[in-house]
């Protein structure tokens, strides 16, 4: 029998946070979750309007529900609202002799109060001598040790605390430090790790998005990597950079604070397979059309795509090392990869910002046949001037807005004339590497029959 993931906590009406936001980060990392509600808010992206405890003895059922039929290898709590819920999942988490991570949810990012003000103690005093671990942010580790955070120092003494009520080791989340902590870097979020005999940073690079339901989404994490085998500290780090990737790929879906996005992993790698799929099946037309030969130009040829939402050269695959003439095939001298061209790259990000529908551009040697060519097949064709390029811009980036610009659309030929030390070129744009690839050899066949 494969084993289970539990979290215990409150239910987000907003799918934001909470119990969902738990079930969603299991099912990413590919543990199967299962969840006790012990609270119900009324909550959106704004803040909570209501919170509606669950009966002990509802509970208590949900426990025992699970208890008796999943082999559950690690459980999490979240909100527990009232000190008789916490009573009852301290006895019961105990009783199981299951490892607990505890995250202590006092308020909920968007604003509102998830923990009522007498079951503060009962946490203190029940709940986290339970804990594997516990994983409060600053304020939740200010609120249980009455410690004054400014610092890593201050962060690491009030972790000590929580270590002497019971807990085994201790994460203090660093997503609020920056604003605090001297010495920190503006671009740097760091996450403490205490046990009682050893402390560690784990630093990452802040990344910018919303954060509505980030520690719920960290604390899962660090259940679900604990639950794989891994020790404490490289959880930790796999946890926090899986929260930091949940941010920066968040979902404006409300008015307030955007919601964290814990499958935006799932889809960037989906969607990275899919990119060096299409490019390899393109790659592989070109190579086999006998007639494309004739449109490489002396430098090269280079074709790319980039991952929907794409936002920098890493996130555009193309050919690495370009596709030159070998006899009369082209030949490919290189594997693809994401940032092989920041030629190509700089073409389709530009581009994206005007149609984020066109991720695809290749570039082909200048010919009045083949502009011909393009205008008989129906393809809209634009240009731009070496010569008008303002002075520190990058040219592919400029000219292909300044193209784009001219047209009032994204073209699906954009081509220039050259300059002193530069070839004259096409490029062709399209919604996928095997479009661009079509137009090509479609191109180049329309042109070899002259």
């Amino acid at each position: 029998m494969e084993r289970s993931v539990l979290t215990v906590g409150g239910s987000d009406s907003g799918g934001g946070a909470g119990i969902q936001a738990d079930l969603k980060t299991f099912a990413a990392l590919g543990v199967h979750g299962l969840s006790v509600v012990a609270a119900v808010t009324a909550q959106n992206t704004l803040g909570v309007r209501r919170v509606f405890p669950i009966p002990a003895e509802m509970i208590a059922a949900q426990l025992d529900a699970v208890a008796e039929d999943f082999n559950i290898s690690w459980a999490k709590t979240g909100m527990l609202f009232s000190p008789e819920a916490i009573y009852l999942v301290a006895e019961r988490l105990r009783a199981l002799h299951r490892s607990v991570v505890v995250d202590p949810v006092i308020a909920a990012e968007a604003g509102g109060s998830l923990i009522a003000d007498d079951a503060i103690p009962a946490l203190v005093e029940e709940l986290i001598p339970v804990a594997s671990v516990v994983t409060p942010n600053i304020f939740e580790a200010e609120a249980i040790t009455g410690v004054r955070i400014c610092d890593l120092e201050s962060a690491r003494e009030a972790a000590l605390r929580i270590v002497e009520m019971g807990a085994r080791a201790v994460v203090v989340t660093g997503g609020h430090l920056e604003c605090r902590a001297a010495g920190l870097q503006a671009d740097e979020c760091v996450d403490l790790l205490v046990t009682e005999d050893e402390s560690a940073c784990i630093s990452g690079r802040r990344r910018s998005g919303g954060n509505h339901g980030v520690g719920c989404t960290y604390s899962a994490a660090l259940t679900a990597y604990l639950s794989m085998g891994m020790n404490l500290q490289e959880a930790a780090r796999h946890a926090h950079e899986f929260a930091a990737q949940s941010i920066e790929m968040s979902r404006p879906v409300g008015h307030g604070a955007a919601p964290v996005d814990q499958a935006a992993c799932l889809r960037r790698d989906a969607e990275r397979f899919r990119v060096i799929s299409s490019l390899d099946h393109a790659v592989s037309m070109l190579k086999e059309e006998l007639m494309f030969v004739g449109l490489i130009p002396e430098v090269g040829s280079n074709i790319g795509m980039a991952i929907p939402g794409a936002r920098s050269d890493g996130d555009v695959a193309a050919v690495e090392g370009r596709i030159v003439r070998a006899g009369r095939r082209a030949h490919v001298s290189g594997c693809i990869r994401f940032g092989a061209s920041r030629h190509i790259a700089r073409i389709v990000l530009t581009a994206m910002r005007f149609d984020p529908g066109i991720r695809a551009a290749m570039n082909i040697r200048l010919g009045e046949d083949l502009l011909s060519e393009a205008s008989r097949m129906g393809l809209r064709v634009s240009s731009f001037d070496r010569g008008e390029e303002p002075p520190g811009e990058s040219t592919m980036s400029w000219g292909t807005a300044r193209a784009i610009e001219r047209l009032g659309a994204v073209p699906d030929i954009i081509w220039d004339a050259g300059g002193v030390g530069k070839e004259p070129m096409i490029r062709i744009l399209g919604r996928d590497a095997v479009s661009v690839a079509t137009v090509a050899i479609m191109l180049s066949r329309a042109v070899g029959k002259r």
